[in-house]
């Protein structure tokens, strides 16, 4: 059965996203990266690692969910969780991703928060 293997990442909306990040930089220590979030490496060991990033109030990435956050998942197989997911009657976003970063994918909970999953690359 694939699953989730971690969390892959925290993502949520913000009035002035570059002030919060750099309010976050300043008073907690974040390391904030060019794309505007800071990535935490948690096991060398494992593929993947923890994202957290603020996006502008008016973004669309989080959508059809109306909700003020998404969170992603870290999967081992994202074909066959989609795939499962799929089966049960979860509401399962038809576009995949291919990217540099790995493979993701989009489901819907049951209170309408968008959920990312993502298939870290293999590391090597």
């Amino acid at each position: 059965m694939a699953k989730v293997i971690g969390l892959g990442g925290i993502f949520f909306k913000a009035r002035d996203p570059k002030a919060l990040a750099s309010w976050y930089a300043t008073h907690l220590g974040l390391s904030i990266e060019g794309w505007g979030g800071t990535r935490f490496d948690e096991d060398e060991q494992r593929a993947g690692y923890t994202a957290w990033c603020p996006f502008a109030e008016d973004t669309t990435y989080f959508a059809p969910s109306t909700q003020p956050y998404m969170i992603n998942y870290r999967v081992d197989d994202l074909d066959a969780l989609l795939a499962q997911l799929r089966a049960a009657g979860v509401q399962v976003d038809d576009r995949v991703e291919d990217s540099e970063y790995g493979r993701f994918g989009w489901i819907m909970d049951p209170e309408g928060t968008r959920i990312e999953l993502w298939q870290p690359p293999v590391a090597g």
